[in-house]
């Protein structure tokens, strides 16, 4: 069993940056696939980024070039670097992950384990 907590949410002025964290409860090995979603009120939970079990990267096209995901195998901890934010950007944003040997990408019914979110609100 993996517990997920997620770190690093808040207010913001559009443009500004934020950077999210999500604590892993044990180790996470590099055959983990981990990925960032959110879920703005009223729509679907999205996939943002995620990174696969050989590190490989994928972003949504409405994040490319803005947000940055990593993945620190010894301090258990995936990291969302989000900068030149939007408004609607705002949303609150998950981790999640899964044992895989491959990419998962933005499949959510492939990950097993999801943190409890943290809000991220962007001001126009």
């Amino acid at each position: 069993q993996v517990q997920l907590v997620e770190s690093g949410g808040g207010s913001v002025q559009a443009g500004g940056s934020l950077s999210l964290s999500c604590a892993a409860s044990r180790y996470i090995y590099s055959s983990y696939c981990m990925g960032w979603f959110r879920m703005a009120p009223g729509k679907e939970r999205e996939g943002v980024a995620a990174i696969d079990s050989f590190g490989r990267t994928t972003y949504s096209d409405s994040v490319k070039g803005r947000f940055t995901i990593s993945k620190d195998n010894d301090k258990n901890i995936l990291y969302l670097q989000m900068n030149s934010l939007k408004p609607e950007d705002s949303a609150m944003y998950y981790c999640a992950a899964a044992y895989c040997l491959g990419s998962l990408g933005f499949d959510i019914y492939a990950y097993t384990y999801w943190g409890q979110g943290t809000q991220v609100t962007v001001s126009a």
